[in-house]
């Protein structure tokens, strides 16, 4: 059954053939048709009242993402969403198209991913509207909250008290369970006891006792969630970031990370999204190891984009060792992204720098020695506990401008050399790039706010005042202005190139362990950039590769710097931490 007495849409036959296969997978033959039913019936009904233009390409060079939470840019008399409206178009408009919004949404923990209520924007960042005004002028990423919700969901408290729904969508199972194979992001236990009317019970926390996670097991929970996605949609939001995704399915005697299940559900997702609201990109993030993330792309019919996490710890450990070898070997390896299909690129977040994503690649000794040096620079290290009980490196908690204050060899006069080289890079490679509204200011490491919150993460959280932004941006000496000026200048180089697009072709070269470099060439091999960066602190002598146009022109334009290099120009000098974007004219 593919249309409903209440509507004249026909849902085309691909999506109904994957729908039924999959939802069969999950649940099972005998359920498969009501649950078409219902699902045919939403999306006809929502196919009916939110009609929008479809994008002609779903990502061009002009897509630069903006992470910021709603409250991270304050000021008196104002609620921080209509803050950051103001900041965003007065400031942004010309260089930033996509806003990425952490949770806006009522929570009681853990800065907005352990969400009170799906359906309301959080009262003390504003309302709808104000998220529709942001809507207006700047493409939209939103998180769905997926794999766990807060103790005081509305859900949650249907659960302790025996009331339906909410009373079967979580995980119960005895104290004792044996849940030693369970892949743990943190090192609180799997199963967190909670005070029921049937008194206490244990259910499944991945990430702590006040996110509980969800029964996907339930069909009625899928249902709630894509309810909750369609709204997202329906209210402006053309990125849907899938946060924790690689936790969704549990099967005990499993790792619970990664299964064919959790698969299929996001699979379903990118079906529902692409049949009901073309145009509209799906995201996962899973700070896993390289391989198990890039299987979130499936046979080009899963994520349209999957985040780098493995890029933040292994440029940070370039530039910390002033040695490209383990990103240089990466970026080779790397496939090129499937059709329709991209990266979103990466070097800091609201989060810490993930150290899993880094495992098989970066040596255990390698891995500790970027952790010391990042206690030295005013770090933490949050820890999860293995399979084995045995405590390891999670993520490196720290500012990036920190991060990069220095090397191995100890603080140096390169902290903002060595940082705008870090995002020349990131704004370089294959994918969209996203900066972290902290990196574009350029702040430091807020202790403060780790003493005030507790949590370690806190300490790339700062809550700026409006006020305070103004006053660094208006002083040219100001280092928050020149780093936020000079990535604007950047991004808007970028944004003209062909061959910056994020299906460009991407091609890694192998100089000496002291620089990275890679070539960029347009889809129509018009345009064919060479970006180079120097990693250390010392000046370097670049012997050229062959110009790919030698028998014409032969020359090189620098876009960074706006120079040309005549023909038969062999070498280059770069001085500490300098990148080029040389393209090859013809």
């Amino acid at each position: 059954m593919n249309q409903t007495a209440n509507s004249n849409y026909e849902l085309p036959h691909w999506f109904t053939q994957n729908a039924e296969s999959r939802l069969s997978l999950l649940y099972g033959r005998e359920q498969t048709p009501a649950l078409m039913e219902r699902l045919l019936n939403r999306l006809q009904t929502f196919i009916a009242d939110n009609s929008r233009p479809e994008k002609a390409d779903l990502w061009s060079p002009q897509d630069v993402i903006l992470i910021t939470y709603g409250d991270s840019i304050q000021q008196p008399d104002e609620t921080p969403l209509q803050t950051l409206y103001e900041f965003l178009t007065l400031h942004l408009i010309d260089s930033i198209n996509t806003i990425h919004i952490l949770p806006y949404f009522p929570y009681s923990s853990d800065d907005g991913f352990a969400v009170i209520d799906y359906n309301t924007v959080d009262p003390e960042l504003g309302d709808w509207s104000d998220v529709e005004r942001i809507c207006q002028s700047f493409d939209l990423m939103t998180d769905l909250v997926i794999n766990h919700v807060s103790r005081e969901n509305l859900w949650f408290i249907e659960y302790l008290s025996q009331q339906q729904p909410g009373n079967d969508y979580f995980i119960e199972l005895p104290e004792q369970t044996d849940v030693s194979l369970v892949v743990r992001p943190r090192s609180t236990p799997v199963l967190t006891p909670v005070h029921s009317l049937q008194g206490i019970r244990h259910v499944w926390a991945t990430f702590g006792e006040d996110q509980i996670d969800v029964d996907f097991t339930n069909p009625d929970v899928l249902f709630e969630f894509l309810d909750i996605l369609l709204l997202y949609i329906a209210k402006g939001s053309r990125f849907i970031r899938l946060d924790a995704i690689a936790f969704l399915w549990k099967k005990l005697g499993t790792r619970c990370i990664n299964l064919r299940e959790t698969h299929e559900v996001v699979k379903l997702l990118r079906d529902v999204v692409d049949v009901a609201a073309p145009g509209t990109v799906l995201i996962t993030e899973t700070n896993v190891p390289n391989g198990e993330n890039l299987s979130y792309f499936g046979n080009s019919d899963e994520a349209h984009v999957v985040y780098q996490f493995t890029l933040p710890p292994l440029l940070l450990h370039a530039l910390y060792h002033g040695n490209s070898q383990y990103l240089t070997q990466w970026c080779t390896d790397m496939p090129r992204p499937q059709k329709n299909c991209t990266y979103l690129n990466f070097i800091a977040s609201h989060d810490g720098i993930g150290l899993r994503p880094a495992e098989g690649i970066l040596p255990e000794q390698e891995v500790a020695s970027l952790v010391d040096g990042m206690h030295e620079y005013g770090g933490y290290v949050s820890m999860r506990t293995d399979q084995y009980g045995k405590e390891s490196p999670y993520e490196i908690n720290i500012a990036l401008i920190d991060a990069l204050s220095g090397t191995k060899h100890g603080k140096d006069d390169y902290q903002v050399e060595r940082y705008l080289c870090a995002h020349t890079i990131m704004l370089t490679l294959q994918g969209i790039p996203a900066i972290y509204i902290h990196s574009l200011l350029a702040s430091h490491n807020d202790h403060k706010g780790v003493e005030q919150t507790g949590r370690t993460r806190s300490i790339n959280r700062r809550k700026w005042q409006y006020s305070e932004i103004l006053e660094q941006l208006n002083n040219p000496a100001s280092e928050h202005a020149l780093i936020f000026h000079e990535l604007k200048r950047l991004i808007k180089i970028r944004s003209k190139h062909p061959a910056f697009h994020p299906n460009a072709i991407q091609e890694t070269l192998s100089f000496s362990h002291s620089f990275f470099a890679f070539w960029r060439i347009s889809s129509d091999q018009q345009q064919r950039i060479l970006a180079v960066s120097n990693m250390t602190g010392k000046v370097q002598n670049l012997r050229l590769p062959p110009h790919p146009h030698a028998e014409g022109s032969g020359v090189w334009r620098d876009l960074i710097e706006r120079t040309a290099l005549g023909k038969g120009t062999h070498k280059l000098k770069l001085y500490p931490y300098q990148s080029v974007w040389l393209e090859a004219l013809d």
